[in-house]
């Protein structure tokens, strides 16, 4: 039993996908323990200038006050507000590209990252070990 969510800009998909996304997700909703999130039309920048908007818009309708707004506020905003961690401790690049390319821009902030020289759509069980393997070598600081 696994959660599917769409995250990005759904509103891009045709109308007929938007709808099987919707009932998909709705189908999966009350799955908690594993989480399959499929990005699509997704930008960092977009997601952060997508919570600002919700955020201005509680604050016009007077719901939130402008000194409410904190990070724990501003992530409630994001499109992964609905994992019961946000922040991957883990992000792996594929491609041998050695940038996130606007991947997660909040979330990531001290995600710690493994860049491999592998395609996806080549990753094997083994790329996934060396990340992990790689991961457990790093000393932690979260920004310190």
């Amino acid at each position: 039993k696994v959660r599917v969510k769409v995250i990005g800009r759904i509103n891009l998909l045709p109308q007929n996908l938007q709808k099987l996304v919707e009932e998909v997700e709705k189908a999966t909703q009350n799955y908690d323990k594993h989480f399959l999130n499929i990005a699509f039309a997704y930008g960092g920048r977009a997601e952060i200038v997508d919570a600002a908007r919700k955020i201005a818009e509680k604050v016009q309708r007077k719901e939130l006050k402008p000194e409410e707004v904190n990070e724990g506020i501003f992530e409630k905003y994001l499109y992964t507000s609905h994992l019961p961690k946000q922040d991957p401790d883990l992000i792996i690049r594929t491609s041998g590209e050695e940038r996130l390319s606007g991947f997660l821009l909040w979330q990531s902030a001290y995600s710690e990252l493994c860049f491999l020289d592998v395609y996806w759509p080549d990753f094997r069980f083994i790329d996934l070990l060396r990340a992990v393997r790689t991961f457990q070598k790093r000393k932690r600081r979260f920004g310190a």
